[in-house]
Parts: C-alpha cells; sequence; structure tokens
C-alpha cells in the first residue's frame, strides 16, 4: 500500500463539466477523480464505472457541458488522515482507490496498493528499481578525517572506480549529543568518548562539506549526506540535496524522518541495530506520508562476523517495505556485498578509504580503491549475469558455438527430390550447422524436399511446409553476397548480384586462385578481413602492446596482398573495399576516454604504415560485446558515432555500416540508432544488414529483431544512396543461401 500525496491529478472542482472529467480521468489511467466544493472539501468521488454507468443510461447524445456535480457518487468509503494502516488495507481489499482526508475533510492523499512502478526511487536521473542497474554508494562519511583536500582525493577515487554516489554525514555536534559534545565529560562511556574525540577533530566545516558537494558534481558523481540530527538536514536542504540517507542510529528516530519525509526527497533508511517491529513501524510512517524510500540491509558492527549478515533477510526486507532493497556492508573484503547483489540487493553501500591505517575505525572496515574497484566490476557482473526466470533460451554466443560443437543430421548417400527418407539413410555427426539430431524421427518417412548428395545437411526447412527459393531481386543500389572460394559459384549462379563479399579466413589466403578462378567476372568485390589468425592471434591495429600491433600489421598486409591477386580476376577499376575490425578490444571492461584516444592513435599509425595501392580499408563500426574464440569481450573502438565521424573525417576514411552491430551499440549506450546512421552517412561506402536486439543478438534475420529497416532505407537513401548492400545473416550461407534468400526478400520492399 502506498499513500499518494502527489494528489493535483485526482482532484476536481464539482462544478467543472462533463468534458474536463473524461479529459482529467483519462490522465490516471481512466480509474477515479475526487470532487471538491468551494472549500477544497471532498465531496463525491467519480471512478470509470460511475461514468460508464451515467453515459449507459442516454440513447441519444451525451451533454459533456452537464456539471460533474450530476454525476458524482456521494456515498463512498475513506479514512480520516492519521487513521491506522489497517483500515486503509482492509478498504482495499475492496476498492482501487481510497481518499484520505484530514480532520476539515479536505483529501491530503489517496491510498492505493502499491504497484511495480511504486518500487523504484529516483536519485537526481537515476532511477535504482529492480531492472535497472545497481546503485553503488562510496561512502566516504568522515573518513576525510577532517581534511577537504584528501576529501576530494576520495571523491576522484569514488568516480575511478565506478560508483554512482560519494556520500558523507553531517552532524551539529551541539545539538546532537546531551553534553554538547564535550569529549572530554567523564561521564560518558569509552565508546561515546572515542566517537565525540572523533568527532571533534575530524568533521569538515559546513562550508567545507559543501565545497566537497560541489566538488562531486564538478567530477559527475552525485553528492549525498547523512544527516545526523534536524539543524543538519536543514543545511543539506538548504543546499540542494538531491535524497537522504538516514543511518541504523536513527531508524527509530520518527522526528527526524517526519523532518526529512516533508522535504519530498527520497530517502535510504539502514536497517542496522533494528528490531523488524522497529524496521515496520518506520516503513509503516514512510508509507503513511507517501514517502519515497529505499530500505538496506545492515550488521551495525565494524566489522561483523560473517556468520552474522544474515544476507537472506534481503528478501524478508523486500515483503516488508514493498520497495527497492539494498545492502550497507560493514565487513571486510568485497565477496558479501557482490553476493548480496544475488541475493536482490539493487543498491550497495561500502566505506571507501586512501590508508586503512589512518586514526578512525571506519577506516578500519573500508575498502581501498583497487579493491573497491573489484567490487564494483564484481557487482556489475553478478547483475548482468541474473537475467530473469523466464523459458531458456540459446544464447547468441551458445549458438555459434552449437554451430562448431554440436551435431547435426546429415544424408549419408544421395538422393533425389521426392524420395522418402529412411532411418538407414542419416548420420549423425559434426558440425551443428544444421538440424539438431534430436529432430531426426520427424525426418523419416518424409519426403526429401531437394536434391541431396553425400554429406549434405538437414536444415529445419525440411521440415517446413514452405520451401525458400531463389530469384533475381530488384535494389535501388549496388547488392551481392557474402561468399567463400567454396560457394561463390553456386550463390552468383541463383540471382542477379552485382558484387561479391569474400570473408577469408587465415588459411583462404593459402588457395591457390587458379583452382577456383578463370574468366574474368564482371562483378564488382569486396574483401572481408579475417578476424582470427593462426597462433590465436585477433586483429588488433590499435593495441598498445607493441610486439601484438606489429603482427596485426603485418597480417593485415598480406590481407592486402592476396587482395589485389584477387582483384585480377574481377572487372573493377576503382580500389577494392577491404573490410576489417580494426581492433580496440578488452577483456574485462570497458576502455576509458583517455585510453580510447590513445588505441585510436595507435590505430592511425598502423593505417599509416600500410602499403594500400590499389584498396581501401574500411574499418567496420562495431558492436559493444563482440564475440571471439566462442567468448565475448567489450568492444571500445568504432562503437560511437562522433567518434567515427572525427577519426574518418580527419584521416579521409570510409566505413563499412554493419547495421546489427550498430544497433546493439546504440542499445548499450542508451541512443538512437537513426541518429547514429545520420551521423556517419557521409563516410558510409558500404552496408551489412541484418536484424539485432538487446546488446548481443547479432545477425538475426530481418524481421527477427527490434530494427526499423523501413526508416533505416528512408534515411540511407537521403544520405548514402551510393553505398551497396549485402545481408549479413547469420548462417544465411546454409542449405545453398537459403537464409539469404528470405533476407533480400523482406529487404528489397524497403531498399
Amino acid at each position: 500500500m502506498i499513500f499518494d500525496r502527489d494528489i493535483d491529478k485526482y482532484i476536481i472542482h464539482i462544478d467543472s463539466p462533463l468534458s474536463l472529467a473524461i479529459q482529467k480521468i483519462s490522465q490516471v489511467k481512466g480509474r477515479v477523480l475526487f470532487g471538491v466544493d468551494e472549500h477544497n472539501h471532498l465531496v463525491g468521488v467519480l471512478t470509470n464505472g460511475d461514468l460508464i454507468r451515467w453515459i449507459s443510461r442516454f440513447s441519444k447524445e451525451v451533454d459533456l457541458e452537464v456539471s460533474l456535480s450530476e454525476i458524482l457518487n456521494y456515498d463512498f468509503s475513506f479514512v480520516r488522515e492519521h487513521t491506522h494502516l489497517r483500515k486503509s488495507e482492509e478498504l482495499l481489499k475492496n476498492f482501487l482507490f481510497v481518499p484520505v482526508v484530514d480532520k476539515n475533510n479536505h483529501l491530503v492523499a489517496v491510498a492505493r496498493n502499491r504497484t511495480k512502478k511504486d518500487k523504484v526511487i529516483h536519485i537526481g536521473s537515476r532511477e535504482i528499481s529492480a531492472d535497472s542497474p545497481v546503485y553503488v554508494i562510496a561512502e566516504i562519511g568522515n573518513n576525510h578525517n577532517g581534511d577537504l583536500t584528501r576529501a576530494y582525493r576520495l571523491i576522484d577515487a569514488a568516480v575511478q572506480v565506478g560508483a554512482d554516489c560519494a556520500k558523507f554525514q553531517m552532524r551539529d555536534i551541539a545539538a546532537l549529543y546531551v553534553n554538547a559534545g564535550n569529549s572530554n565529560d567523564a561521564r560518558e562511556n569509552l565508546g561515546s568518548q572515542y566517537t565525540l574525540d572523533l568527532l571533534n577533530r575530524f568533521q569538515l566545516k559546513v562550508d567545507e562539506l559543501f565545497l566537497a558537494f560541489d566538488y562531486c558534481k564538478e567530477k559527475g558523481i552525485t553528492p549525498l549526506c547523512t544527516p545526523w540530527d534536524i539543524p543538519s538536514a536543514k543545511l543539506l536542504e538548504e543546499f540542494g540535496m538531491p535524497a537522504y540517507k538516514v543511518a541504523s542510529a536513527d531508524l527509530t528516530n520518527h522526528e527526524l524522518i517526519e523532518f526529512l519525509i516533508n522535504t519530498g526527497k527520497p530517502l535510504i533508511f539502514s536497517t542496522g541495530m533494528s528490531t523488524e517491529i522497529e524496521i515496520k513501524q518506520t516503513v509503516d510512517l514512510a508509507r503513511l506520508k507517501g514517502a519515497q524510500y529505499a530500505l538496506l540491509h545492515c550488521n551495525s558492527c565494524y566489522p561483523p562476523p560473517y556468520k552474522d549478515l544474515n544476507l537472506n533477510y534481503i528478501n524478508r526486507l523486500k515483503e516488508i517495505g514493498s520497495t527497492v532493497v539494498g545492502y550497507s556492508g560493514h565487513e571486510r573484503d568485497i565477496f558479501v556485498a557482490v553476493a548480496a547483489v544475488a541475493c536482490g540487493a539493487r543498491i550497495i553501500e561500502k566505506h571507501l578509504t586512501e590508508d586503512i591505517s589512518l586514526e578512525g575505525s571506519d577506516h578500519k572496515i573500508s575498502l581501498l580503491p583497487y579493491e573497491f574497484s573489484r567490487m564494483v566490476d564484481g557487482i556489475r557482473q553478478v547483475d548482468s549475469a541474473l537475467g530473469n526466470s523466464d523459458e531458456r533460451q540459446v544464447s547468441q554466443g551458445e549458438d555459434m558455438n552449437r554451430a562448431t560443437l554440436a551435431k547435426s543430421i546429415f544424408i549419408n548417400q544421395s538422393i533425389d527430390e521426392g524420395d522418402t527418407i529412411h532411418a538407414d539413410m542419416l548420420s549423425i555427426k559434426s558440425p551443428g550447422q544444421g538440424l539438431q539430431p534430436n529432430l531426426k524421427g520427424e525426418l523419416i518417412g518424409r519426403l526429401s524436399k531437394r536434391k541431396m548428395e553425400k554429406g549434405d545437411a538437414f536444415y529445419l526447412s525440411d521440415l517446413s511446409e514452405k520451401t525458400i527459393f531463389a530469384r533475381d531481386f530488384s535494389f535501388r543500389r549496388e547488392w551481392g553476397l557474402p561468399v567463400r572460394f567454396h560457394d561463390y559459384k553456386l550463390l552468383m549462379s541463383k540471382t542477379n548480384l552485382s558484387l561479391l563479399e569474400f570473408h577469408l579466413s587465415y588459411k583462404d589466403m593459402e588457395v591457390n586462385l587458379n583452382d577456383y578462378f578463370g574468366n574474368v567476372l564482371n562483378l564488382d568485390l569486396i574483401v572481408h578481413s579475417p578476424e582470427l589468425f593462426a597462433g590465436d592471434h585477433v586483429l588488433d591495429l590499435c593495441s598498445p602492446d607493441e610486439e601484438c600491433r606489429r603482427k596485426s600489421v603485418f597480417e593485415l598486409q598480406k590481407v592486402i596482398d592476396f587482395t589485389r591477386k584477387l582483384g585480377f580476376f574481377f572487372e573493377k577499376d576503382s580500389p577494392i573495399g577491404i573490410i576489417t575490425n580494426v581492433g580496440g578490444f578488452s577483456e574485462a571492461r570497458p576502455l576509458g576516454e583517455e585510453e580510447k584516444m590513445s588505441r585510436l592513435q595507435y590505430l592511425k599509425e598502423s593505417l599509416d604504415s600500410l602499403d594500400t595501392n590499389g584498396v581501401e580499408i574500411w574499418p567496420q563500426t562495431m558492436p559493444p560485446f563482440p564475440w571471439h574464440f566462442g567468448g565475448q569481450r567489450h568492444h571500445n573502438i568504432f562503437v560511437d558515432a562522433d567518434e567515427i565521424v572525427e577519426f574518418c573525417s580527419k584521416n579521409n576514411y570510409k566505413v563499412c555500416l554493419d547495421v546489427s552491430h550498430t544497433k546493439l551499440a546504440v542499445n548499450n549506450m542508451g541512443g538512437a540508432l537513426m541518429e547514429f546512421v545520420q551521423k556517419i552517412s557521409p563516410y558510409i561506402s558500404h552496408l551489412h544488414l541484418a536484424d539485432a536486439k538487446g546488446v548481443d543478438d547479432e545477425g538475426l534475420q530481418i524481421g527477427d529483431g527490434e530494427i526499423d529497416f523501413l526508416s533505416l532505407a528512408k534515411v540511407l537513401d537521403d544520405s548514402s544512396s551510393n553505398a551497396s548492400l549485402i545481408p549479413e545473416i547469420w548462417q544465411g550461407h546454409e542449405n545453398h543461401g537459403e537464409g539469404f534468400w528470405l533476407a533480400l526478400d523482406r529487404l528489397e520492399k524497403y531498399f
């Protein structure tokens, strides 16, 4: 249940016309309006059902200017403000909305059940919810030890380690402590004396704290602060704090909490050193006041024994709070915090220090920057790995490995179209590019849909009633197919293409071209360079490793030399385009901006060292998470439109726009595909067309992903009309190009 105090959307004056009520009720999704008189007293209710019942009484046209007072339901249920929550909960079993009124019958809130949308808090521009990335708080607290310069360094560290927020603490010691903060007071116990002594020596002044907050904003990280008393809360509110953290020590301090709720800012409650009853009481208060809040599971020992951490309580906390939950950890090391994410935590708070030997108890349980960075990496990995509990699907990477490692059904003898398929004709062998072995029974007894030679694989289309054929296609630009030496003759014989794009492996460059070519072909030629070379070398012209980069330049030069030889078999006067993935990938994390700039400089140096007479190098736009050796990495170069434009304009390069790759990149960065394409359009020489979805499902059949090909075609026709195209569908060459023919059939109506 939630008490929604944003009540303007629910209120309408009883003398308003019906037309206004219809317009306004749609703003609350056709549910309810509350009619008030000239004194703002609640006098009636109008639900969507009331409205429909009233309109249904009329057989003729309804007068939309009739006064709402004639339609309102004056017999309605309500609760008084400060009434026990149980009464509202009972009423919500029968009603979707229950009005909450004060002693003067003014509407002050609307009680309703919490929805998934309510289990969200917003801090600045960041949404924190079950579906958003985990929010990581770097708790600086008083680890600056009263030194503003150290506070600045800790903020810098928080930015560098990937935290979303840098949090501090603020106390008015004189107002907070009964003895006005006198650490020499002999009546205080040892723990209090120690704490007071530290606070008196190590607090930042108010103006220094504000400078630290401003520095956070300058560095692009959200500042937060825990006020330990109302005077401090007032000062923070004057500053404009976007949200507040309530310390475990104040979870039962309802006076402070009510003050913070009344600011209207989101609140994050730590629940350490509290009983479940106390947690529920604070949750009830927050709900009653309509607060936006989150709960953090916490054990307030410094450090606590691992056996007392009880991470399983996070799920119970979700039920108690019916809101987003997190974990505030004081234990040593990083593993418990990472595990908390797997238990459902969407906020993680850990202390950050630059030196654990500094004076103060918090330093001892804090993480050093390199440790915090490892924790953030772990959090991001686990968060990404959690996924969902939907039906199991084969991932893109698994599909690629399945094609290499799994098994398929093959014919072990020649058969003609129309022959009956018998069990003894079928063999199970690798690779797994065709029909999976579990479908063998469905083939037996069928009539073959095509003539097959010994060793041919079966495909899903062999079980389908529909047959996909090659034909001639009509496009407004030059077009062709991706081919290999062994299949180009077959594929080109089936349609009216105007170019061939040869996808080379490093072994292909050892072939005798005269074995595959005779007459000169009246077609355009494009070459796609290998990415993988002998010795497990992945081409990387951007590598900071000099030996790796030199080997990449050497291998690409071999591709260029081979391409020039291949060009003798094609009637082509203009330079031959060589498409290449230029590199710039990383293993564990994306590169920072400075690292990317240096990689681009390495790329320029590598390209400048090549002999490109008769060819043009076309770097390919890249996905954020490329697949290498059956696994995934991070890509950093040629995934950003502005970076591509800057590099191409400065260095006079064209690119191959791989639409599938680029869709994944903009999905990952939160951008728009058409805007990306529009920006780089002056530099596009060639198009790879396939569909995509998410951040790593590439090479999908046209129409099976998220790309709007109609809008894409319009943008490309306006700005890149000379760029040629091929369909680059994953495994499109199988069954004599079946995937390509389907893709071309679907693309034809757009291009």
